[in-house]
């Protein structure tokens, strides 16, 4: 990290109430380490606050997005929203359920480590998604793994439980009752259109989704592409859900119904409103445009 005035963002609910802990912790360490002038907690209020935060961070070398993955995504939206030549380095200490962008980073989950890593870290150019006017760091989706993500958020208020437990059981629940095939036309990196059905339709910068389902395993932060895993019926219930579960290590790319591709842009069009989240967070259409910003981002790697 580069010396200069750190901006910390923080949502204080994250992970049902312990990002306020975390927050005052890793501002802790980070003054012990950079100065106590050095650093400025700013703590998030609602939904877009982390955003709005973030884009007019004047005067800050660096900004550091404390929470789960929706104070990340909007953390980097608010950034990616300034001039190229404007933009601060971006950290994250993952404080959330899924914490998906800080497995592909490399970045710990315990306040203390992560704080540790960023000490040491490169800022290094890193690739953003982009899809109807939002952008995204690791993961955008459509179909059965939207609806999964989508549920958890639900669970996780209901329950009070987290991670990829969560997420299995969102996922299984999902498989059993809501195994919907959904249409679509879709062009990739401006080609001919292609009519297609799916289950699952995820569009990944980085491998992971879900609290750790390796979903692209060969998906690069900084490779200058997306990838894609498009799940094809016919497949019945059983075998759903062996994919599913095959999903978490990565080990479900050579199944005939999975469907895995690597592109720049891609249009995609369904025959009605899909499940859909981005970044963990609920978007909705019917049509979408997306597609990829090389090295938009200098991300703090360790």
């Amino acid at each position: 990290m580069d010396e200069g005035k750190i901006l910390l963002i923080a949502n204080p609910a994250a992970q049902n109430g312990a990002g306020s802990a975390a927050a005052e912790r890793a501002a802790s360490i980070l003054r012990a380490y950079f100065g106590e002038d050095a650093v400025v907690l700013a703590r998030t209020a609602g939904p877009r606050h982390a955003s709005e935060i973030a884009e007019r961070s004047k005067g800050c070398s660096t900004v550091i997005a404390l929470g789960g993955d929706g104070v990340i995504h909007e953390a980097a939206n608010g950034i990616m929203r300034r001039a190229i030549e404007d933009r601060p380095a971006f950290g994250i200490i993952p404080v959330g359920s899924g914490n998906d962008y800080a497995r592909a980073l490399g970045i710990s989950a315990n306040v203390d480590e992560a704080c540790a890593q960023l000490f040491k870290a490169e800022a290094l150019p890193t690739d953003v998604g982009w899809a109807n006017g939002r952008w995204f760091v690791e993961t955008l989706s459509f179909g059965l793994d939207a609806a999964i993500a989508l549920d958890t958020v639900d669970r996780r208020v209901r329950t009070g439980r987290t991670g990829t437990v969560l997420y299995m059981e969102a996922g299984i629940d999902q498989v059993l009752h809501h195994l919907d095939e959904r249409r679509y036309e879709a062009s990739f990196d401006e080609g001919e259109s292609e009519r297609g059905c799916s289950y699952a339709f995820a569009v990944q910068v980085g491998p992971f989704y879900g609290g750790g389902f390796e979903i692209c395993p060969e998906a690069h932060l900084d490779d200058g592409l997306l990838d894609a895993c498009i799940a094809h019926p016919p497949l019945g219930t059983v075998r759903a859900v062996y994919l599913f579960l095959r999903a978490k290590g990565g080990k479900h790319t050579g199944f005939e119904q999975i469907d895995m591709r690597r592109f720049r842009t891609l249009h995609v069009e369904f025959d009605e409103v899909p499940p859909a989240q981005i970044d963990g967070e609920r978007i909705e259409a019917r049509t979408f445009d997306v597609s990829v910003e090389p090295k938009a981002l200098n991300v703090l790697r360790p």
